[in-house]
């Protein structure tokens, strides 16, 4: 199994605001607004949501081949992805423009206010994923938030070639019309998206409930703090609670470890619902982190925290797969 992950490659500069965005924000003033908050802390990680999900995958076992566009300046994160079982070969060099960038403020009750800088994540665009396919032996592409041409390009690529695909757009919903979101969910074998996300795509598309069941063969909602929620194009569903948090530290890239857990497990043979307790477990573990790549895995620790949060049968059901 070779899970092709497409997606923005980017660097992280995350920022923690000690109070709350809500009481600065007044209501009848949001046309007029202009706001400078003063924060403890910077600190600068990696990230992209290609990045993320292909290092938590790698993490686990997972060898995944990325696939996205960077500047020369990512010889040290190419590196780092690489020590962590995930295969560069297909991550395109500008020649022209620095590696995208993420900035994002935190506040106290975890809302976030950000900022996104593509730069060489526009020539995603320009990548072949038939030549990825043919080299790689790829089963499965996840289609995450890129350059939105790239996204495109991608989708249709992975039907015209018969390749199984994940539709994620998740950030990149704000740019595309009802049309293009559309066509990137048409024929997904999955879709992903936040509860948010979710609203926002059937508002985009006037699609209802059961005409975006249609199109996809299975829908997974996360919805923060109650888990996520799975429906399969046969209108069953099932909701999955998460793993308790030691510590609430960062919810950077916490859906991408979601969906890299989830479907790492489910394309290794793991029932819906263990796929799920699966993405669960990685999910907290970027939470209780700084920066969405800083998080270690200790087997026998996860094992005991899936135990105490879903009980033995799954801890077991799992750990045949890591």
């Amino acid at each position: 199994m070779t899970i092709a992950v497409t997606g923005s490659i980017a660097t992280d500069h995350l920022m923690r605001f000690p109070g709350r965005f809500a009481e600065q924000l007044l209501a009848d003033q949001l046309a007029h607004i202009s706001l400078s908050f003063l924060v403890d802390d910077l600190v600068v990680r990696r990230g992209g949501v290609g990045g993320n999900i292909a290092f938590a995958m790698g993490v686990l076992g997972g060898a995944p081949v990325l696939v996205g566009a960077v500047g020369a300046d990512f010889a040290e994160y190419r590196g780092w992805l690489e020590q962590h079982g995930v295969n560069c070969d297909a991550v395109h060099t500008s020649t022209t423009a620095h590696t995208a960038r993420f900035v994002c403020t935190t506040d106290e009750d975890m809302a976030q206010i950000a900022s996104f800088y593509p730069g060489a994540m526009s020539e995603a665009r320009e990548i072949s994923l038939a030549d990825v396919v043919e080299k790689h032996g790829v089963d499965l592409v996840l289609i995450g938030a890129n350059d939105p041409d790239a996204m495109i390009r991608h989708t249709e690529e992975c039907r015209q070639l018969g390749i199984p695909f994940v539709a994620d757009p998740s950030q990149q919903l704000a740019r595309l019309d009802g049309r293009q979101a559309e066509a990137l969910i048409d024929g997904a074998e999955y879709l992903f998206t936040n509860e948010y996300e979710w609203g926002l795509l059937k508002q985009k598309t006037g699609l209802t409930d059961d005409e975006i069941r249609a199109k996809v063969g299975m829908r997974v909602t996360t919805l923060g703090g109650d888990g996520a929620r799975i429906v399969d194009a046969d209108d069953n569903w099932i909701q999955v609670g998460v793993v308790p948090e030691r510590a609430k530290v960062d919810p950077t890239g916490v859906g991408d470890a979601f969906r890299a857990g989830f479907l790492l497990g489910h394309r290794a043979g793991l029932g819906v619902e263990r796929a799920a307790q699966l993405g669960s477990l990685v999910a907290v573990h970027v939470l209780e982190t700084t920066g969405t790549q800083e998080w270690v895995f200790d087997r026998a620790d996860a094992l005991k925290r899936l135990a105490d949060a879903y009980g033995s049968t799954a801890a077991d059901e799992i750990a045949a797969i890591l």
